[in-house]
């Protein structure tokens, strides 16, 4: 059965805190691996008001004391952003703490705004063009020592609003609808038929599933009920159906 593991960008909610956003994430890694998720990833984005993983090691770091199984680590680091001996030096020192719980994911966009992105490599010439060199020198610090939401406003995720008549414009609407080709809404059963069509689709290897829900206990039963459909899923797949 293909695993699940989880996306979360540590959403800052209207009227809530960086820190609040952090213990929500780990709240929700806790809740996860009570379901039997296999990975919790963060992702790295800066300058945006309504994001609290930017700094991504930092943040893997509170969520992996917070568990003890599932493993923790970022969707992705954007590696243009950073020395590779630095990036080498954090993961390297979380693999440490969380002996085998840790992962690395990369990523070559700056994740930010061209400014932003600016001010995060002042002083280095490195761009996403050397992303390839980059990835084989920090793979090469892994093996050996080291040497001696659409607008452009981005903002707290706001409370759930009734209709979105009126809110927004039919080129935002469509734009919307575009990102959220592949999201999955409504009750248990519709969510499983969603994801087996998807997983019989694509042959993905893993499934990360990110849900930005404003309300904690519905994030958490969201997750939840996603965790019953892979359980019904693998049922099915071993031949019990859904009654096991």
């Amino acid at each position: 059965m293909v695993p699940f593991s989880v996306l979360d960008l540590a959403p800052i909610v209207q009227g809530g805190s960086v820190a609040d956003a952090l213990h929500r994430s780990r709240d929700l890694a806790r809740h996860a691996e009570g379901c039997g998720y296999r990975r919790f990833w963060l992702a790295e984005h800066h300058n945006m008001p309504g994001i609290a993983s930017a700094a991504t090691a930092v943040a893997v770091a509170h969520v992996a004391a917070g568990t003890s199984t599932i493993r923790v680590g970022s969707g992705g680091i954007m590696l243009p952003n950073h020395s590779p001996l630095v990036i080498a030096e954090q993961f390297g020192t979380l693999e440490a703490l969380f002996p085998g719980r840790i992962d690395l994911g990369l990523g070559r966009a700056p994740g930010t705004d061209p400014l932003t992105a600016h001010a995060l490599r002042r002083g280095s010439a490195d761009t996403a063009d050397t992303f390839p060199q980059d990835v084989i020198e920090l793979q090469a610090y892994f093996r050996q020592p080291a040497p001696t939401q659409r607008r452009g406003t981005p903002g707290p995720l706001p409370p759930p609003v009734e209709s979105m008549a009126g809110r927004w414009s039919r080129s935002e609407e469509a734009t919307v609808e575009h990102a959220f080709r592949e999201a999955v809404v409504g009750s248990p059963a519709t969510v499983r038929r969603g994801i087996e069509a998807f997983l019989n689709r694509t042959s993905v290897d893993e499934l990360m599933i990110t849900a930005a829900i404003f309300d904690d206990v519905a994030r958490h039963q969201s997750f939840e009920l996603v965790a019953w459909v892979r359980n019904v899923l693998a049922s099915d797949a071993g031949g019990g159906g859904e009654s096991a």
